[in-house]
């Protein structure tokens, strides 16, 4: 199944090359947002990928979340297949600088792991004008803890575990509280490396909730999205993170399950308290992201995840990436590019190519509620 994964992402970046790069443009904050509707005449359906490309035209550019990567990159390659003459530029940095860009209006959209604050919904409404800036769950996924250490391939830890050891609490492999997850596992006599991520990211911030949620008397830091912890070394993005791990002998990191499987990186198995550790998948992220429920009010749909659960095969250690986008105020010029990605990347087929890059879909309930609010996006 990994190699089967690894060959399809193989075959997603070559055909990624072929695709050439945006220019700047901003999706927001314009005074005229008379162009709200994209309404009909000139709705195009493209014959080979059935996207519905409506009166998208032109360049747009995004940013933010790297979590959400390997999917934008899927997305955007099967998207400019479908309507040509339309560019779209994700660049991967992390949720705090996408959303920057957003409120400081250089971007269509932004992709954040976590949820707006409100001091950041209030920034937004310089740039929204008439409205501001929401958050559409689109992409959810396992975060998983990845592994190098030579001699081992399957490894079990806890909550308290993990925030210890995240948080130079124990610095050993065969720390005894590592031994008595791993019963009869020749664990080694080597310094554990952690690594985490260096600038402001979401997947640390759903990371420090999880830890905070389950292990409240080992992780006493509040969830933000830079990392709190002493000790350890630092990487940029979850691609940095991931490569680091992939090299170093004794390490252990965080960063979604589509790194792992892309460089074939061993993950731990989670003990929840049920009756057995979970793995780190798709299909057992969804489990867990099907009992979210959504806080957000009006047109904001964040959703609040449940990392206490322990249901049978529930993989616990989750984020959803939202797409940050205006309810109201766009730039009646790229709104209908706007609409019409998001509009594919939330369809039942742009949602069925996250399975096969590591990712969860979202739940059907939700993702009607996403599809209603880009529609109404004006």
């Amino acid at each position: 199944m990994k190699l089967q994964r690894k060959n399809r992402l193989r075959a997603t970046a070559l055909g990624a090359l072929a695709v050439s790069s945006a220019l700047v443009l901003t999706a927001c904050g314009s005074d005229n947002n008379s162009g709200g509707d994209t309404g009909g005449s000139s709705e195009k359906t493209s014959a080979a990928s059935n996207i519905k490309c409506d009166d998208a035209k032109g360049q747009l550019l995004a940013s933010g979340s790297s979590a959400q990567k390997n999917a934008m990159d899927l997305w955007v390659k099967d998207y400019m297949a479908g309507c040509k003459g339309v560019e779209i530029n994700y660049k991967s940095s992390s949720s705090g600088e996408g959303i920057i860009a957003f409120n400081q209006g250089t971007v269509g959209f932004a992709g954040s792991d976590s949820a707006l604050k409100p001091e950041e919904v209030a920034d937004s409404k310089k740039i929204c004008k008439t409205g501001q800036g929401i958050n559409l769950p689109m992409v959810g996924g396992p975060i998983a803890i990845g592994f190098h250490l030579e001699g081992v391939d399957s490894l079990t830890l806890d909550a308290p575990t993990l925030a210890k050891i995240f948080n130079n609490k124990i610095k050993k492999w065969n720390d005894p509280a590592i031994a008595k997850l791993n019963d009869g596992a020749k664990l080694p006599d080597k310094a554990i490396q952690a690594f985490h991520r260096s600038e402001d990211s979401g997947t640390t911030q759903n990371l420090g909730k999880y830890l905070a949620a389950t292990a409240p008397n080992d992780w006493k830091y509040e969830p933000e999205k830079k990392w709190p912890a002493p000790g350890g070394q630092a990487a940029s993005g979850s691609a940095g993170v991931a490569a680091q791990v992939k090299q170093v002998d004794g390490s252990i990191g965080y960063f979604e399950l589509s790194y792992a499987s892309s460089q074939s990186i061993s993950t731990v198995d989670v003990n929840t308290g049920g009756s057995t550790p979970v793995k780190a998948s798709s299909e057992n992220a969804s489990k867990a992201i099907a009992a979210a429920k959504i806080k957000g009010t009006g047109k904001d749909l964040a959703l609040d995840l449940d990392y206490t659960t322990k249901a049978e095969g529930a993989y616990p250690i989750v984020l959803v990436t939202y797409e940050v986008v205006c309810d109201t105020g766009n730039k009646a010029e790229t709104l209908p590019t706007v609409k019409s990605f998001l509009n594919y990347t939330a369809s039942d087929q742009g949602q069925k190519v996250l399975t096969d890059a590591g990712y969860a879909p979202i739940p059907t309930e939700i993702n009607a509620k996403v599809r209603e609010t880009i529609a109404s996006l004006s």
